[in-house]
């Protein structure tokens, strides 16, 4: 069975990212691959990464912020327009 953690987007950054109440310490148990996915409103990302810097543009990504809060974000624009994903949208964290 697989290993889940339940959130939500509890706020939107200045550049469109979607921050979560999903915290580093909640996904300790996380490995740190592509088993890892993360579903918010009907999109779905592989991994947690370390930094997105390295992503390609528009590449849909999930890395923890520096308040090791879990963040869905479009590499270069914002995943609040691209999604159309607002705060309190679910997510889920599923390995």
């Amino acid at each position: 069975m697989a290993n889940r953690v339940d959130g939500k987007v509890v706020t939107v950054d200045g550049h469109g990212n979607l921050v979560t109440d999903i915290t580093r310490e909640m996904l300790a148990r996380a490995p740190n691959d592509d088993s890892v996915v993360i579903h918010c409103d009907g999109h779905e990302t592989y991994r947690i990464f370390s930094d997105f810097s390295d992503q390609p543009a528009m590449t849909l990504v999930a890395v923890f912020g520096s308040d090791d809060q879990l963040v869905i974000a479009i590499v270069d624009d914002s995943a609040k327009i691209m999604l159309g994903v607002d705060v309190g949208e679910t997510v889920e964290v599923r390995w």
